[in-house]
């Protein structure tokens, strides 16, 4: 007979752990932290200018010369370097007209993002985010001032507040789902543009909003699949 200390040790079968497949581990705000960065800093740059800590009080105006969407380059005016009627409708969503402005912004983008790019991955919150913001400046060409600048990210926010209520409806097929939130944001650019006096880019957050809802359509069909 073998000594107890010479016996091999019996294991439990009793299954490993099943390990989840990390390609369906999604990461839930790295994108959105990216946006943050890109939407805070340029404002933080011309506050800096504004109040005299470098450069000058011109570079806000030099900063929505050059980022911001202009109507007219797709007309007939001269770009101040080549390729910008192509690139202002993705520079125009990361310039503000100011802290309020952003900050704002910045808000809603961490309180609408945080759920939405974990439900849909990365890479399509990204999808959704830009879509939505080529959508709101398609809208605001067709339908804005020629000669007005438009600034902001609120295009890609009414985007991604697309997707949500058409998720919500997606799931219930409850019609008050998707008609009480959508005349809720009617309600509330209403109230915006008469508070601000006309100067709000409704257009932008029309155009972005019917853009969320198509990607996000997309993104859900494509599950359904």
């Amino acid at each position: 007979m073998k000594d107890p200390a010479d016996q091999e040790p019996v294991w439990s079968a009793r299954p490993a752990p099943e390990q989840p497949d990390l390609q369906d581990v999604k990461p839930t705000l790295p994108i959105i932290w990216v946006l943050l960065v890109m939407c805070v800093l340029p404002e933080l740059v011309f506050l800096g200018a504004d109040v005299g800590y470098w450069g000058d009080r011109t570079w806000r105006a030099l900063g929505l010369q050059y980022g911001a969407f202009w109507p007219g380059l797709l007309d007939n005016w001269r770009p101040n370097y080549t390729g910008q009627p192509i690139l202002m409708f993705l520079t125009y969503g990361f310039l503000h007209a100011g802290t309020w402005h952003m900050g704002l912004n910045m808000v809603t983008l961490v309180s609408l993002g945080r759920s939405l790019s974990t439900q849909v991955g990365q890479r399509q919150f990204l999808v959704l985010y830009i879509g939505s913001m080529i959508g709101g400046a398609l809208a605001f060409t067709l339908f804005g001032p020629v000669s007005s600048p438009m600034v902001g990210a609120s295009g890609a926010l009414f985007g991604l507040a697309g997707a949500l209520i058409l998720d919500l409806w997606w799931d219930t097929h409850d019609w008050r789902l998707l008609v009480l939130p959508t005349g809720g944001l009617i309600l509330l650019n209403v109230i915006m543009y008469y508070a601000m006096d006309g100067l709000l880019a409704w257009q932008t957050h029309l155009g972005g909003f019917l853009a969320g809802v198509w990607v996000m359509g997309m993104f859900l069909i494509h599950e359904g699949d």
